[in-house]
């Protein structure tokens, strides 16, 4: 009896081992599947083998990225930070040039406000007469606030800055100069810059008084750079260079900066209407693909990317483009908002540019000059 159930339980467990490995068959069927599943390594593939195969490579892509010091690719929430702590930098230097200004300036006005001795040679560069002239005497400073784009604020250094801070030195005043290199008409009138241009408005010259004038420069950074391809055609040699210009596009975006000009004259008229506004049209840029300190180039790539035949034929077309946005700048003037006319300034040769949207150290000069000799005109006894 003992034998027998020893046997019979002896034949369970086999069986029930039995019953636990995988037939011969079945173990054929998964590594069979499983080499399936491995891409080829060599010939055509499907999209699902294409995909592990990427997805194999990625890891030792990620490592050789880090051997190099690449840093992996930012979360969304380190983009925001980043955001954040360039608007807070900027918010800062703001705050820092509105202190500074207003320091200067009420120094100024409670000691007296005197006029820089210039040498023959400062003032023959500038057109200025060399005889006496009133040179060390004392006047009322102008109280100025600027506002625009690169011209105003160009920030290369060893350069000396853009058309304002020359014309501070012309001038003998300070200037609060809120200009940023690369902003744009849309943003400068959109929302966060808007509501600084009607606190200035409204609250006038941190040193007391409302503003005698407002200097803006603005809408280059709008009609150039990528978007620009969009209002230019594929060349046509048939064409006249207006007939390269997608005329009703380039419209469409010249009138999204006119309303940025209209809506600050509005402003202006609304809450300062004392102040002069005072604008200009740039000049004549050639797209010959210069940039600037890893910025740029705006103009060339559009008319390589609609294959241009040359230089010239690019800047034949700048210069219409250039034309029609003095024109609409023109027709805005009115009571207390001049238009400075820049266009033709600068000989026509890269020697006048620093790059395809900036003028040399001389063009910059000659173009502190221009907006000297219009405040002049309009303040003949402040400005000397």
């Amino acid at each position: 009896m003992a034998r027998k159930a020893t046997r019979k339980t002896a034949k369970k467990v086999s069986s029930v081992k039995a019953r636990k490995q995988p037939a011969p068959k079945a173990v054929g069927r998964s590594r069979t599947a499983a080499k399936a599943a491995l891409p080829p390594a060599a010939g055509p593939v499907t999209l699902d083998e294409a995909r592990a195969l990427v997805h194999a490579k990625q890891p030792k892509l990620a490592v050789r990225a880090l051997r190099k010091g690449t840093a992996p690719p930012a979360s969304p929430a380190a983009v925001g930070a980043e955001r954040q702590k360039l608007e807070q930098a900027r918010r800062e230097e703001r705050a820092r040039r509105i202190g500074e200004y207003k320091a200067t300036l009420e120094i100024m006005k409670s000691r007296g406000a005197r006029r820089p001795r210039r040498n023959k040679t400062a003032k023959a560069a500038t057109g200025e007469p060399v005889a006496k002239d009133g040179d060390g005497e004392t006047f009322s400073p102008l109280q100025i606030l600027a506002e625009g784009d690169s011209w105003f604020d160009y920030p290369v250094p060893f350069f000396g800055g853009g058309i304002v801070p020359r014309l501070e030195n012309l001038l003998g005043v300070p200037i609060l100069n809120l200009a940023k290199a690369g902003d744009e008409v849309r943003y400068m009138l959109g929302v966060d810059e808007r509501k600084i241009m009607i606190d200035q408005l409204t609250n006038g010259c941190p040193a007391g008084g409302p503003w005698d004038v407002v200097l803006f420069s603005g809408g280059g950074n709008d009609i150039v750079g990528n978007p620009m391809a969009l209002w230019v055609n594929d060349w046509n040699a048939a064409l006249p260079p207006l007939g390269q210009i997608r005329t009703a596009r380039f419209a469409a975006a010249l009138e999204l900066v006119r309303a940025g000009y209209e809506d600050l004259i509005a402003l202006r008229d609304q809450l300062s209407p004392g102040t002069h506004l005072i604008f200009h049209g740039y000049d004549f840029a050639i797209p010959d693909g210069r940039g600037i300190c890893g910025f740029g180039p705006w103009l060339k790539p559009t008319f390589d990317l609609h294959k241009f035949p040359s230089q010239a034929d690019g800047q034949a077309v700048v210069k219409e483009m250039l034309k029609s946005f003095a024109a609409m700048l023109q027709a805005l003037t009115r009571a207390n908002v001049s238009f400075i006319q820049t266009q033709g300034t600068l000989a026509p040769v890269p020697a006048s540019w620093h790059n395809e949207l900036h003028p040399a150290k001389a063009g910059f000069d000659a173009f502190a000059g221009l907006f000297q000799q219009q405040l002049k005109v309009l303040f003949p006894a402040r400005v000397a």
